[in-house]
């Protein structure tokens, strides 16, 4: 029996299972073994990067990237509408069959965007290319799902199945838990707030397979190969439902609903983009000058001035004397800063040497 009819067979043996708080140890038990078959089909990497780079799914990534993932029957329109790169659009499924790259050009910065073939049901087990398709959509930043909204939740349903199978959580933190496995001296379990999901009993249960939380998120913990990112989910088609479904749709935590046909509500979904990718401008201003508005620096959310030090040159913070900073993140303005002041959207600094 291979590992995928393993994990078929063991999931089909967990929905079979009655769902009660007496079985519930029972049920996790029977997770760890295929959690621990799903580790080997992800640590598979030779196969996926040398399928990916046969098959044309693979492409220089820039530093800041987005992975369009969408199901086989939703038209690559996206691409084409927000970027210069043309994407093959038509009535029929499968359109798009490799990695088709494109730049989206907004307040400064250069969002890569990935137009990725559809994802089908079964795509975790390697069924229409999957496993290198969703390979690439785990290098990402973001994930943005296009569906159809005259197709309900079902597409949605679906794709987040066969992401949640190879491990990307979308839309959730990564456990604050602490592992450290020992050679010898037992098991030490301690908890610093009181648990509802989880029992020492249960905990002793999953360690012995793998050698406050749900089981499901510490066995992430165990296993160490989840992803964890940003999704938003993108409902395109609205002019063709009623206006009671588009607020339906809208009102939906992590959504946005568009229309591509139409150009409805694309600018919304860039702004969405730009905070779900965490990105802010850094302007800077030399001495006696005025601040240099055309050309933004543009940074993670909580990067320090000694970050912004490293982007202009690599042998500036060594050099660094101290920086007046203009903007949200000072008390005043200007505000003499050190290396590590947290910088905020649209702040301009200046630097100056010893």
């Amino acid at each position: 029996m291979g590992i995928l009819e393993k994990i078929a067979e063991i999931e089909k043996e967990i929905s079979r299972t009655q769902k009660n708080k007496g079985r519930s140890v029972c049920v996790r038990a029977e997770r760890c073994p295929a959690s621990a078959s799903f580790r080997q089909v992800l640590q598979n990497r030779r196969f996926e990067k040398c399928a990916c780079v046969s098959l044309g799914l693979r492409s220089r990534r820039l530093p800041v990237a987005c992975v369009l993932v969408l199901p086989p029957s939703v038209q690559s329109t996206f691409l084409s509408l927000m970027t210069s790169t043309e994407s093959e659009a038509a009535s029929y499924e499968f359109t798009t069959l490799t990695c088709i790259p494109g730049v989206i050009e907004y307040k400064g910065a250069n969002i890569q965007l990935l137009d990725l073939p559809g994802i089908i049901e079964g795509a975790a087990q390697g069924k229409g290319r999957g496993r290198q398709v969703i390979a690439v959509a785990r290098t990402a930043d973001v994930v943005i799902m296009m569906l159809d909204a005259t197709k309900g939740d079902v597409q949605r349903a679906l794709l987040e199945k066969e992401l949640e199978s190879v491990g990307i959580r979308l839309n959730r933190l990564k456990p604050n838990i602490y592992f450290k496995p020992k050679k010898c001296g037992g098991l030490s379990y301690n908890s610093t707030v009181p648990l509802t999901h989880c029992s020492e009993k249960l905990v002793q249960l999953i360690l012995h397979e793998y050698k406050d939380c749900t089981p499901d998120e510490f066995i992430d913990v165990i296993v160490g190969n989840r992803v964890y990112m940003p999704c938003l989910y993108v409902y395109n088609k609205v002019d063709q439902i009623s206006m009671e479904e588009v607020d339906r749709l809208a009102r939906k935590s992590h959504s946005v609903v568009i229309s591509c046909g139409m150009d409805l509500n694309l600018d919304y979904l860039l702004e969405k983009l730009w905070e779900y990718l965490a990105l802010i401008c850094i302007y800077t201003k030399k001495r006696g000058e005025r601040p240099d508005f055309g050309d933004a620096i543009i940074m993670r959310r909580g990067a320090t001035v000694e970050h912004v030090c490293h982007r202009i040159h690599r042998s500036l913070a060594s050099q660094f004397k101290y920086a007046l900073v203009w903007g949200t993140s000072t008390k005043y303005s200007p505000q003499r800063v050190g290396l590590t002041h947290v910088m905020e959207h649209e702040d301009v600094i200046q630097i100056v040497k010893k």
